[in-house]
């Protein structure tokens, strides 16, 4: 998936054009500063919310009221607190909207900058754009809103960087969660039972022996200690 740029981009353009946005992000500070980036590009109808839950109820009454919201800008991570929430994450969030009414366009805007994550999110379940939080990422996320209205994709260069096939490795699901509960400490035994008790298959022990050899062998690890850190240096988990 390639990032596409369109013409004047540039933090400040002027989107012209008239986009309904909402923005879900549990910290005001980073609200603060996408709501100016969207607006000193021209964007004016704009509503913010704190948890994943009022953005699913806010985009469902505009589409009820027939006056429905363009774009959503999420996080991936709402920190708990007192109020009990059913969407819990950006992802969540992102993923039953995508079901739902696929004509929405989602940015993601996030920390997260793991390659599996970013994989799941735009290749699996549609989402538009994957920004990644940072030094420039509002300049990042002023290319992607225009980038998405225009009817393509974008991703911020280093997690489109670390998409590119030739640096790519080709890591499923069921490969991540081996390697997440390798990376808990869990051994084969364990991880055989944790897989059965979570309906995860293939569970049995010599078909999780056979994927962490093959495991080791593309990522050049001579231990599962190795194996972990060179997924996590290469954003797998």
């Amino acid at each position: 998936m390639k990032q596409n740029p369109v013409a004047d981009s540039k933090p400040g353009s002027h989107y012209k054009m008239s986009k309904k946005i909402l923005i879900a992000d549990d910290l005001d500070s980073i609200t603060a500063g996408v709501l100016n980036t969207l607006k000193a590009g021209g964007l004016r109808q704009i509503e913010t919310v704190h948890y994943c839950d009022d953005a699913y109820l806010k985009i469902k009454a505009a589409l009820r009221d027939g006056h429905p919201f363009d774009l959503l800008i999420t996080d991936l991570s709402f920190k708990a607190d007192h109020r009990e929430q059913h969407l819990r994450s950006g992802e969540e969030l992102a993923q039953i909207l995508k079901k739902e009414h696929p004509g929405l366009k989602i940015i993601v805007y996030s920390i997260e900058d793991r390659l599996q994550k970013v994989r799941s999110l735009t290749q699996k379940h549609g989402v538009d754009a994957y920004v990644c939080k940072g030094r420039k990422g509002l300049e990042q996320l002023a290319e992607a809103v225009q980038v998405v209205f225009a009817g393509s994709t974008y991703l911020s260069p280093q997690v489109e960087a670390a998409l590119r096939p030739k640096t790519t490795m080709e890591i499923n699901d069921y490969d991540v969660a081996l390697l997440n509960q390798l990376a808990k400490g869990l051994n084969q035994d364990e991880i055989s039972e944790y897989f059965r008790q979570h309906n995860i298959k293939p569970s049995s022990l010599s078909t999780i022996e056979k994927h962490l050899q093959k495991l080791r062998i593309r990522f050049m690890a001579k231990n599962a200690t190795q194996l972990v850190a060179n997924a996590k240096d290469l954003g797998v988990i």
